[in-house]
């Protein structure tokens, strides 16, 4: 076949480039990560005829479990008042690793491999891949990243819509194959997440209670049309007013009117955390700290803190627990529990406590 392509060089023979798949099988042999074992085996290690013979799929059994979490390369870390994240940090990734070998050990994954690292945005100056949780810091970590790549002189200074319309952050998926390998083995891969229903509530709010125009029109309009009994016909015709219970019914719905959202998937789905060895665990609890923490580890410069500020609806209440509380009583204990379930692997995955519902 000619090689029409960089990533058709380590494309294995009756794949495409879009069927590239990660399966679930037993363990990969040896310690090495398995991504780069994977590329080196595409690019080298087999015979012109062992890859005719080989069954495509053969190539990728095994490639779903990370291995044991590298170590973090601490030598840019400056001061000792780290010590007490770093501890917390270690404990997360450990905890991480620990449920994925003993979650995959009883069920299969599988995903292309486009999708999979399809969240995730690359900064290659401090070698930095971000893994978007969208409610848990996104917008602020963009900004972040445009100013590690040297796309803006301050994170305050860089608008909401330039940071998620302005095209200015490359995501790993545009990297052909062999960029995406070498980037999963050598750059620095960080998640921040957020307990999962305070993370919930927090998108319910940000895009049904305020003025929205691609929300209320798409979601608001269908979820209003399905689940409210003689809706009126401005609800009908606008969306908006949509509330939780009615968002929680399209929510748990396996037959939805209208597809899932990042701002609601689950992170287990938008990141893939038993597939990709993230070497950097964020939780929105403690993000400042962690942020700043991790900033150190890959070298940023000195003058660059995470932002404090809100990114929109500055003039809100955070969503806390109490807030959560609040909204939780609109449903019944089954739905309650119904999204409890539907979440569960999040909470498991991050050690989040779950809720009493």
């Amino acid at each position: 076949m000619p090689r029409r392509a960089a990533w058709s060089r380590s494309t294995p023979p009756g794949l495409s480039k879009r069927g590239m798949a990660v399966s679930g099988g037993s363990h990969w042999p040896g310690k090495a990560d398995p991504f780069g074992v994977m590329a080196a085996s595409l690019v080298s290690q087999l015979s012109d005829q062992q890859k005719k013979s080989e069954s495509p799929l053969s190539w990728f059994r095994g490639v779903y479990l990370p291995p044991a979490p590298h170590p973090l390369n601490k030598t840019l870390v400056k001061g000792g008042k780290w010590k007490d994240v770093d501890s917390t940090q270690e404990k997360r990734r450990s905890f991480l690793h620990d449920f994925c070998k003993k979650y995959n050990s009883r069920k299969q994954l599988r995903t292309h491999l486009v999708h999979l690292v399809s969240r995730i945005y690359v900064e290659d100056r401090h070698k930095v891949l971000y893994c978007e949780v969208p409610k848990a810091g996104c917008s602020n970590w963009k900004r972040v990243l445009m100013v590690l790549n040297g796309l803006a002189a301050s994170a305050h200074n860089i608008s909401h819509d330039d940071v998620h319309y302005g095209k200015h952050l490359r995501k790993l998926d545009s990297y052909d194959l062999k960029g995406i390998y070498t980037r999963l083995n050598t750059y620095t891969k960080t998640i921040f997440v957020r307990d999962p229903m305070e993370r919930l509530v927090s998108a319910f709010r940000d895009k049904f209670e305020h003025a929205n125009s691609y929300y209320h029109p798409v979601f608001g309009k269908a979820i209003i049309k399905k689940y409210r009994h003689n809706a009126n016909e401005e609800a009908l015709k606008t969306g908006s007013g949509v509330k939780f219970k009615e968002f929680i019914q399209y929510l748990l719905d396996s037959h939805r009117p209208v597809g899932m959202d990042i701002h609601w998937e689950q992170v287990s789905k938008l990141c893939y955390p038993c597939l990709i060895n993230y070497d950097f665990i964020g939780k929105f609890e403690t993000l400042e700290e962690d942020a700043n923490y991790f900033l150190q580890l890959v070298g940023a410069p000195a003058e660059l803190k995470f932002p404090k500020f809100k990114d929109r609806h500055s003039s809100d209440e955070r969503t806390s627990a109490e807030v959560v509380r609040q909204y939780l009583k609109e449903l019944s204990k089954e739905e309650r529990q119904l999204t409890y379930d539907f979440y569960y692997l999040d909470y498991l995955m991050f050690n989040y406590t779950s809720p009493i519902v």
